[in-house]
C-alpha cells in the first residue's frame, strides 16, 4: 500500500514535531542585526484553530485524497503540505492556510465523498468495537460470535473485523501471526507499537491493510481487502477507517450538569417569546431572564436544539427582525451575552465576527472561531444586517474519527428558526435591526 496508509501511524508527525522543538545552538544564531518579526506560519494558524476544526480539516483532506496522516487534530507539516496540495489542485495559491472559500469547497467535497461511500460510525455487536464503515461500498454484512464481515456485492472490497482470545498477547506476536496467515501475503510495510500494529501489502491479487491491538487476553483485528482497480476509491476510506477504529471503547458517563448555566436568548415577539438553545434550558428548576424575571419553556425542537421561552406580563421588549433571508456570504456577526465571569459580573451584549463553514460529515454549519461561553443562543447576522440564524455551542463528532471534539459553535439557519417559531404560533414579525437590544441573558438554575 502506498505511503498514504503508512502515515496513519503518526510517526512522521511526531518526528516533525520533535524536530521543530529542537533549539538552534547560540553559536549558529545570527548576531549581526535584529531579526525581523516572523510572519505567522501555516502551522501557527492551524494551531490557533479549535481542535474540532482541525479534526474536520484533516478528515476532509483525507477524504479528498490529499492527507495521509492520522485524523487526530494535531498539527503537522504533513497537514500543511496536504492543504497546499489541495490548493494547487483547486487552482489556488499554495499558502498552507485555507481561506473561507477554499474551506467551504474542501468541506463540501469531503462531504460528498463520505456521502457517496455511505460513511457511518457503527458499533459492532459481536466485538463491541466502534469503527467507521463505508456502507455503500460494502453493503453486505454477515456476523457470528467471532466478528463481522462487510463486503461489496462482487467481493472486490471486503472489511473483516475479528475477535479472539490469546494468552499473554503482544503486538509483536500478533503482527508476526498476521504476516503468515493467511498464506500468500506479501508484506511491504510494518509498524509495531506497544499499543497497536499495522501491516499492509498484497494478498493474492488484492491489496490489504491490517490494524490490530489487544486488551488483556482479548484481541481485535481489522482487515481491509480491495482489488487494485479500486485503489483510488478505497484508500481515502482506509485512512478514515484506521483513525476511527476504536476496538475497546469506554462508555464514559456524560459530564455533570452545571448548577447554573448561562446562555443567550433572542426576543422574537413583543408579548415575550424568546428563542434560545434547548440544551442550555434542559433540566432547569427555574429559567430567569434578567431583569424581567422568570420564564417558562413552552416548546422545543430536539433535532435542531432550539427552545421557545415565554415571559409573561412584560413590556419594552424589542423583537429582532427575522423576516429577511440572509445574503449568501461566509462571514457573519454574532451578538450575545457572555458568561458573567467573562465580563466581571456584567450582562452587556457584545458582538464578535465569525466565518461560516460546513461541518464535516453533516449538514450543520460551523462558526469559526467559537465565541465565548454564554453565547449559545446568540443572534447571527450577515454583514448586511440580515438575520442568519442562531449560534449554538455544542460538541461535534467528526466523521473519520471516533472522538468527540471540543465544543464548537454551530449555526442553526434562519429558515429553521422561523419554521420552529411558526409551528409554535409565533409569527416573528419584529422589525428591530438592533441585535444588542434584542438579545437577553438566559439563566438556568438546576438542583
Amino acid at each position: 500500500m502506498r505511503s498514504m496508509l503508512t502515515a496513519t501511524l503518526i510517526l512522521a508527525a511526531a518526528t516533525a514535531s520533535a524536530t521543530a522543538q529542537t533549539p538552534t545552538p547560540k553559536s549558529k544564531q545570527a548576531a549581526t542585526a535584529p531579526a525581523r518579526p516572523a510572519l505567522q506560519s501555516p502551522a501557527d494558524t492551524a494551531n490557533a484553530m479549535g481542535q474540532g476544526e482541525r479534526l474536520a480539516i484533516q478528515s476532509d483532506l483525507a477524504w479528498v485524497g490529499q492527507y495521509n496522516g492520522a485524523i487526530s487534530g494535531d498539527v503537522s507539516e504533513r497537514m500543511v503540505e496536504a492543504i497546499k496540495e489541495f490548493q494547487k489542485t483547486s487552482g489556488g495559491k499554495p499558502t498552507g492556510v485555507l481561506n473561507p472559500k477554499e474551506r467551504s469547497v474542501l468541506a463540501e467535497t469531503g462531504r460528498r465523498r463520505r456521502e457517496n461511500a455511505g460513511w457511518k460510525i457503527v458499533t459492532d455487536a459481536p466485538t463491541g468495537t466502534q469503527l467507521g464503515i463505508p456502507t455503500k461500498l460494502v453493503p453486505q454484512q454477515t456476523s457470528d460470535a467471532n466478528g463481522t464481515k462487510w463486503s461489496s456485492p462482487t467481493g472486490t472490497i471486503q472489511v473483516l473485523l475479528t475477535r479472539r482470545k490469546e494468552t499473554s498477547p503482544t503486538t509483536a506476536k500478533l503482527a508476526d501471526r498476521e504476516k503468515k496467515e493467511p498464506s500468500g501475503r506479501t508484506v511491504d510495510y510494518t509498524v509495531v507499537k506497544p499499543e497497536f500494529f499495522v501491516l499492509s501489502g498484497l494478498q493474492g491479487l488484492k491489496k490489504f491493510y491490517v490494524r490490530g491491538t489487544f486488551k488483556g487476553d482479548e484481541v481485535r483485528i481489522l482487515t481491509i481487502l480491495y482489488d487494485q482497480a479500486t485503489e483510488n476509491t478505497v484508500e481515502p476510506v482506509v485512512i478514515a477507517m484506521s483513525s476511527a477504529f476504536n476496538p475497546f471503547p469506554v462508555n464514559a458517563a456524560p459530564p455533570p450538569r452545571k448548577t447554573v448555566d448561562y446562555g443567550t436568548g433572542v426576543v422574537v415577539s413583543e408579548d415575550g417569546a424568546i428563542v434560545t438553545d434547548r440544551q442550555i434550558t434542559d433540566g432547569c428548576i427555574a429559567i430567569t431572564i434578567p431583569p424581567f424575571g422568570n420564564a417558562d419553556r413552552i416548546a422545543e425542537d430536539k433535532d435542531h436544539h432550539l427552545a421557545l421561552l415565554r415571559l409573561y406580563g412584560v413590556r419594552g421588549l424589542k423583537p429582532l427582525g427575522l423576516a429577511s433571508n440572509p445574503a449568501d456570504k461566509t462571514n457573519i456577526e454574532i451578538t450575545g451575552i457572555s458568561d458573567p465571569q467573562n465580563q466581571g459580573g456584567g450582562r452587556a451584549a457584545t458582538t464578535v465576527k465569525a466565518a461560516i463553514m460546513p461541518v464535516a460529515g453533516g449538514s450543520d454549519l460551523a462558526l469559526s472561531p467559537t465565541p465565548a461561553i454564554g453565547f449559545s443562543g446568540a443572534a447571527a447576522r450577515d454583514d448586511g444586517g440580515k438575520f442568519a440564524g442562531l449560534a449554538l455551542l455544542k460538541p461535534a463528532v467528526v466523521a473519520g474519527s471516533a472522538t468527540t471534539a471540543p465544543a464548537q459553535s454551530v449555526l442553526v439557519p434562519a429558515e429553521t428558526v422561523r419554521v420552529f417559531l411558526k409551528a409554535n404560533g409565533v409569527t416573528a414579525a419584529g422589525e428591530s435591526s438592533d441585535a444588542a437590544a434584542s438579545v437577553v441573558r438566559v439563566i438556568c438554575v438546576r438542583k
